[in-house]
């Protein structure tokens, strides 16, 4: 299966005539309609945006085959995925997709094998690499800086890291 992007969540019903709030995680907010049709994490459902409108903090969207409140409200929460090859290519340097970091081996800058990134996180003050470890138990979260992964190899699909020192 090709990977999937997550492009967007649906919230909360708005208003009684169907639409949705919509939260967009595309550079460009309202980008998110240009895609085409959004698809469930198991590509079983497919979602096509008929409208789309700023509000103050979200988005407001309709969406096609959705008419009213109570069909709106079944959607809350539900993430929204384009295939990878469906976005267009990355013309910046040190920028990447999150699903391109997923499954990259991450290594010392010596070569000794850490472990795996499983995950990519912004809790607001910046994006974390979730590694598990090849010894096992808790996973690594490591700040996404230059200075702790200083570089990335795209073909070999590995990150080096340099493991920040513990202060005592």
């Amino acid at each position: 299966m090709a990977a999937r992007i997550r492009v967007a969540r649906i919230g909360a019903a708005h208003g009684v005539r169907g639409e949705v709030k919509l939260w967009s995680f595309t550079q460009d907010p309202m980008a998110v309609a240009d895609y085409g049709s959004l698809e469930t994490e198991d590509g079983a459902r497919h979602f096509e945006i008929e409208a789309l409108r700023p509000a103050k903090d979200h988005l407001v969207a309709r969406i096609a085959g959705i008419g009213t409140r109570d069909a709106a409200a079944s959607l809350c929460n539900l993430d929204l995925f384009v295939p990878r090859d469906r976005l267009p290519p990355i013309e910046e340097d040190d920028t990447f997709y999150h699903a391109d970091l997923i499954g990259m081996t991450a290594v010392t800058p010596e070569g000794a094998p850490l472990g795996n990134v499983t995950a990519v996180h912004n809790f607001g003050a910046g994006d974390l690499l979730e590694i598990a470890t090849t010894a096992g138990g808790e996973p690594l979260l490591l700040p996404f800086t230059e200075t702790v992964v200083p570089k990335i190899d795209t073909a070999l699909r590995q990150i080096v890291v340099v493991l920040p020192s513990v202060v005592e």
